[in-house]
């Protein structure tokens, strides 16, 4: 097949990590004899200071006409300033919002090569492979808000979410789980916030046009727990914006590292923007050492989701375990004293796995 895809490497370990994404992304159109056509355009903090805009005309034009688009990460100490009126994190949110991409699916499984790396005990890692859902254009990221002032010291933000918002959210999430194991908590704070007693009304009345699957609520705090203390008990977690931000970084130390876990953000269409969970770590960037896996996998999800090639996207995902299970390591993945690869290096392995 022919495809295009746009690369936003963005800021830090992005231009890293998104390089390696796109070897292996070669490697399997070598393959298995497709013909990728990508095309690299600015976002975040280098978009700032090129064209003065985090998300330029450019590059959204490019991500909207092409069939998938890969993404870095963005950020770093130069627009550090939570209070700049022009900020890296605008570029990726106005992404999403206006692609319309409002489903955010990350996948969390512990390979088994690397229940060491991870803080639990391996007992409770046994069987992990869990699916977060996180509604991505509504909450309290894009609610009113109001930014403290010298002279008013009140700041806010607010979180609305709509019926609407909530349905679609939820109907990603129940169809997903007829793929998996049939099996939906949904995460909220209804005990106190009014938008979760509406997200948990909405779940609860799409739930019933899905019998074969099952639904469980549970409060945002529980879920916390529960993460770490029996993660295999969920299959798919469905969650408004904010708190999927929050859980899914948590999850990430079920897997071992922020390095391992992707993501994918869609919408209505295939076209979807994929890209690791992790920032853009300005401490490591240009050192070489940074994990390229979890920009692997996602690259393996664009296969997936947007380009609908299951079988290539499998073989990615197999390739990683296989270089995992033969032993090699990021520092971020890697036990104390034991030698380990580069980002170009794993790039490599991977494709070469291919």
């Amino acid at each position: 097949m022919e495809a295009r895809i746009v690369t936003l490497p963005g800021d830090g370990i992005g231009t890293e990590v998104v390089a390696e994404g796109v070897k292996v992304l070669q490697a399997v159109a070598d393959r298995y004899g497709h013909r990728f056509t990508f095309e690299e355009a600015l976002i975040g903090g280098c978009a700032i200071e090129a064209t003065g805009s985090p998300l330029p005309e450019e590059t959204l034009a490019a991500c909207q006409r092409a069939d998938a688009v890969l993404l870095g990460a963005v950020g770093g100490p130069r627009w550090s300033d939570p209070a700049a009126p022009v900020r890296p994190e605008q570029g990726l949110l106005g992404l999403r919002q206006r692609m319309s991409l409002y489903a955010n699916l990350r996948p969390v499984r512990v390979y088994p090569a690397l229940v060491d790396s991870s803080p639990l005990r391996p007992d409770r890692l046994e069987g992990v492979d869990l699916l977060v859902v996180r509604e991505l254009t509504g909450g309290i990221y894009f609610g009113p808000r109001q930014e403290a002032t010298a002279d008013d010291e009140t700041a806010y933000d607010t979180m609305v979410y709509t019926a609407g918002e909530v349905r679609r959210i939820a109907h990603t999430a129940f169809r997903l789980a007829g793929q998996r194991r049939g099996k939906v908590t949904s995460v909220d704070k209804a005990n106190v916030l009014a938008t979760s007693r509406l997200w948990r009304r909405v779940v609860t009345e799409v739930a019933a046009g899905y019998p074969a699957v099952t639904l469980e609520t549970m409060l945002v705090d529980a879920a916390a727990m529960h993460l770490i203390r029996r993660p295999a008990d969920f299959d798919v977690i469905v969650t408004a914006n904010m708190f999927g931000d929050i859980l899914t970084d948590e999850g990430s130390m079920l897997a071992g590292s922020m390095g391992m876990l992707p993501s994918a953000s869609l919408g209505e269409g295939h076209a979807g923007v994929f890209e690791p969970i992790h920032g853009s770590a300005p401490d490591i960037a240009g050192q070489g050492i940074a994990n390229p896996l979890a920009t692997i996998l996602s690259a393996a999800m664009l296969l997936r989701h947007s380009l609908g090639l299951e079988k290539d996207a499998q073989a990615v995902e197999a390739a990683v375990e296989r270089v995992l299970a033969q032993g090699y390591r990021t520092p971020d993945i890697a036990a104390p004293e034991t030698p380990t690869v580069g980002t170009r290096q794993m790039g490599d392995l991977v494709a070469a796995a291919l």
